[in-house]
């Protein structure tokens, strides 16, 4: 043991005694096993009237032990107000093992259920929980509660063990379920310095001071320097799904720590990586991470030999790539380092992503790629925060080929609709970090999609006296919706493809669909088709027509008034529709839309329609360009107004009167 540890070890006794002196004041009697039985007889949350079920209490108190663990002692109670709610009832609690060495302890659940006017507790026989293997880090624990139906209470408690002194969780005070009371407390030693990292909009109360307020919010970060802390929340609502809503982690009300500085002897040292340069130091010494680049794969040099062949980067590039992306399975697994390695994944042909990753990384520097790995974290993961040196925020490992100060590329192989040549969409808006162990250099960079993404329709159609349409379209997708539109209908099949292209739309019929370059990186995808549509509420005498056909648009996903989470689109889009639809004989326009532009008041969504008539014919042209990727959630007001209108004008109608 260095000396370090054993200054740390020395310090280690009598600052836990000091810290387990020190406890939070509680604001709640109801303990573990003492229920009230109102909560018992409650039919609904006060609160959120429409709720299934309700976290009544969820407190934890974390603390470190006399030899430097940190535990956390964990207490939940949940209400179950009906059978939309029994899922509450089966339980997964996730550690980790590994070098991080968490495990859990003290664990206890029960069942409490009203009978006859008497407190029933049905306790959980230990025998029925159950500790699955996720990979050589992680495991589950997993468990059923007995004997729950609607009106049941469920509660249960263990302890958070972890040898990795350096790590505390983050805590959510916010979930899918309305929370009555979230409580944390935490009594760290004088020698640990951690920064805070508050995700708030609702009021905190500090429980030292019982002082009411939002204490930090956003990227605000603080430094925590306090023996003790205690920081609870009430009545936080639940965090609805809305459209276009990027990752539940970043939206949910937090506290997040990250360790900056190790106090020894009155002394300030830095015991964990502090800089990105630092970490990537440490990954390129890794067996298993930076040693993985240089593992042979059986039968490799094929691949490599064939490669080398090729004129251009590109066309090693695109070689490699979907040599790797159809030779690999990927095995569902999402964290940044790996779990079999490199060799016995691709003598499997099955790995987690980051081992596919590593692999096609490893390919492409054989063949003189400039290839390095690019850690990153998915949208579901949650947005990367660059000044928080921290390898937690990853999930996944890609790799990086910078080409110049304008072109790079970025690949993921262990998607098997991905191209070569477009940023995988499911990392965009975050940051990432490179590790070229070559040039020993790592930092990270912003990922964005800097081009629009566009999509083009045209439609060429007959109208008939009866009220029916009939016609051509042609749908051109670049980029994401290629991809998007590829990926579903290889999927779901040409059954439920089509399903999807008629917005399940009874009064449209699709025929003689044919996709072109499906497989062709390079090329946009091309959707050729014929379609019939009746078009209702014709009669004898007028024709309706709507002339928002093809275009996923019908429906605004944006009709609520109020919007809690910044809307994110990932991506620029640009969507362009052109329409010729021919008037039957015996008719003429008896009403048709005007021609319009609308922007909202930055400029960051353009909406164009062009109306006309032209040879006998109705030419209508829609043209949608967003300019921007994130709205948020502070200037919904405008986004709201502004695609209330749009949808309006999309599904205004063409109105046709028979002469």
């Amino acid at each position: 043991m260095n000396k370090f540890f054993l200054l740390l070890a020395a310090c280690a006794f009598a600052l836990s005694v000091k810290a387990q002196q020190t406890q939070p004041v509680q604001l709640t009697d109801q303990d573990y096993g003492k229920i009230d039985k109102a909560d018992l007889e409650m039919q609904s949350c006060d609160f959120e009237k429409d709720a299934n079920a309700e976290v009544l209490i969820d407190k934890a108190d974390l603390y470190y032990d006399q030899t430097l663990n940190v535990v956390m002692d964990i207490h939940r109670r949940i209400k179950i107000f009906n059978d939309n709610a029994k899922d509450e009832a089966n339980v997964t609690i996730p550690f980790e093992g590994g070098d991080r060495s968490e495990f859990i302890t003290g664990f206890e659940a029960e069942t409490i259920n009203l009978v006859d006017g008497k407190i029933v507790i049905t306790k959980l026989d230990k025998k029925q929980v159950f500790i699955k293997s996720i990979d050589k880090e992680r495991s589950e624990m997993i468990f059923a509660f007995p004997d729950v139906k609607a009106g049941s209470i469920i509660e249960y408690k263990y302890a958070w063990n972890s040898v990795d002194y350096t790590y505390i969780p983050t805590w959510y005070y916010q979930e899918d379920v309305p929370v009555r009371y979230s409580e944390l407390d935490t009594r760290i030693p004088d020698l640990f310095y951690f920064a805070i990292q508050m995700h708030s909009r609702l009021p905190v109360t500090d429980k030292r001071t019982e002082e009411n307020g939002s204490i930090g919010n956003g990227n605000d970060a603080l430094t925590f320097t306090n023996e003790c802390d205690s920081r609870m929340m009430v009545n936080i609502p639940s965090l609805k799904h809305e459209p276009a809503m990027g990752s539940e982690n970043d939206n949910l009300e937090s506290i997040g720590f990250i360790l900056t500085t190790i106090k020894v002897s009155g002394d300030f040292v830095r015991n964990r990586p502090d800089t990105w340069a630092k970490i990537g130091e440490n990954l390129a010494d890794d067996e298993d991470y930076g040693h993985q680049l240089k593992r042979k794969l059986t039968d490799e040099d094929a691949i490599i030999n064939q490669a080398k062949t090729l004129k251009t980067d590109d066309d090693k590039i695109a070689y490699i790539f979907n040599q790797v992306k159809t030779t690999m399975k990927w095995n569902g697994d999402d964290e940044w380092y790996i779990n079999d390695g490199t060799t016995k994944a691709w003598d499997n042909k099955t790995g987690n992503a980051t081992e596919i990753n590593l692999i096609l990384c490893h390919l492409l520097k054989k063949a003189a790629i400039n290839a390095m790995p690019l850690l990153v974290s998915t949208r579901e993961h949650g947005k990367v925060n660059p000044f928080l040196t921290f390898t937690r925020q990853f999930n996944r490992t890609l790799v990086y080929i910078p080409v110049d100060s304008t072109k790079n590329y970025i690949l993921d192989a262990s998607d098997k609709y991905n191209t070569y040549n477009e940023i995988p969409g499911n990392i965009l808006n975050s940051s990432a970090f490179y590790v070229d162990f070559d040039k020993k250099d790592y930092n990270t960079f912003f990922v964005q999609k800097v081009e629009p993404v566009r999509t083009l329709v045209f439609i060429n159609a007959e109208i008939k006296p009866t009220g029916k349409m009939e016609g051509t379209a042609q749908i051109s997708s670049f980029s994401y919706r290629k991809i998007n539109s590829v990926s579903r209908y290889k999927t779901d099949g040409e059954t439920k493809y089509i399903d999807y292209l008629r917005n399940d739309d009874n009064n449209l019929k699709i025929s003689a669909l044919k996709l072109e370059n499906m497989d062709v990186d390079t090329l946009p995808l091309i959707q050729s088709l014929n379609f019939n549509l009746d078009m209702a509420g014709s009669d004898d005498t007028y024709i309706y027509l709507n002339p928002n056909v093809l275009t996923s648009l019908h429906t605004n996903p944006f009709l609520s008034e109020n919007r809690y989470t910044d809307i994110d689109f990932g991506y620029k889009d640009n969507l362009t529709v052109n329409g010729i639809y021919k008037i039957p004989d015996g008719y003429k326009i008896d009403a048709l839309p005007k021609s319009v532009t609308m922007a909202m008041p930055d400029q960051s969504i353009i909406f164009k329609r062009v109306v006309g008539e032209q040879d006998g014919n109705v030419v209508i042209r829609f043209m949608i360009s967003y300019r921007q990727t994130i709205f948020f959630k502070e200037n919904y007001a405008n986004f709201h107004e502004f695609y209330k209108k749009m949808y309006e004008l999309l599904n205004e109608q063409v109105v046709l009167k028979k002469s």
